[in-house]
């Protein structure tokens, strides 16, 4: 509020709501393509563990790139949904979206990843994924960011999240992967 007034937390919950719809895209597949894992792991099919893996990291590239695009490409028709009422929001909004939606060019990976440690049954490595992505770096990004950098620090925090997160995704995809064979 001290930063960008209320017509940044307007904007905030405009980048919310498009947000949900990406992340439930992601969470979608990821929800979905689990019981595959979990089957496999069962029927002790490990190939077919690894096969589904690399194809669902080509769908979720492939969505990633998507909503990144629709958010750069779209962001003042998404804007103008919900504050078209008002040009100076209409900017912030606009702005808002393209930096945040940066973030799902890496969120889908992270979220993927989470659930398919779960379908493995790493349900600890899943919650040690989740809570810093979902609390610790977008809590500290979005407090740290503005400071350094501005306004924009608090769009471009999801993206430092998401970083930070894929940082530990790949640092625990490396280290389980001779466990999980």
């Amino acid at each position: 509020m001290a930063l960008i007034g209320s017509d940044g937390v307007v904007a905030y919950g405009v980048v919310m709501y498009v947000n949900y719809i990406a992340t439930g895209i992601f969470n979608g597949y990821s929800t979905g393509i689990a019981p595959v894992f979990s089957y496999n792991l069962g029927a002790g099919n490990q190939a077919e563990i690894k096969s589904t893996f690399r194809k669902s990291l080509v769908v979720i590239a492939g969505f990633s790139v998507f909503l990144v695009a629709v958010g750069l490409l779209f962001a003042r028709g998404l804007a103008a949904i919900f504050v078209s009422y008002d040009e100076n929001l209409m900017s912030l909004t606009t702005e808002a979206i393209r930096l945040y939606g940066l973030s799902f060019l890496l969120c889908g990976f992270n979220i993927f990843a989470i659930a398919y440690f779960a379908a493995l049954s790493e349900g600890l490595v899943s919650s040690a994924l989740s809570l810093p992505r979902t609390l610790v770096f977008q809590l500290l990004s979005v407090i740290v960011l503005p400071i350094v950098i501005g306004s924009n620090g608090i769009w471009l925090s999801a993206i430092v999240a998401e970083i930070l997160t894929l940082v530990v995704t790949v640092f625990l995809l490396f280290q389980k992967r001779s466990t999980m064979e």
